[in-house]
């Protein structure tokens, strides 16, 4: 269950950011490519901070 809520807030930031850079500004790509870096990490790394924060809400697996 942690993975889908992980995919689906990393899913909705980017497709917020992107709205927001297309009637807002277009530094929040920016905000769009951090998100994507850190997918990128996790990949290798195996650690997502937001795994460890829904861990601390006492979202289980």
């Amino acid at each position: 269950m942690r993975n889908r809520i992980v995919r689906a807030v990393a899913g909705s930031f980017i497709l917020i950011s992107l709205v927001l850079s297309i009637y807002v500004s277009e530094n929040w790509l920016w905000f769009t490519a951090f998100v994507g870096a850190n997918l990128l990490q996790s990949s290798f790394t195996k650690w997502c901070l937001m795994e460890d924060i829904l861990k601390k809400f006492g979202v289980t697996d």
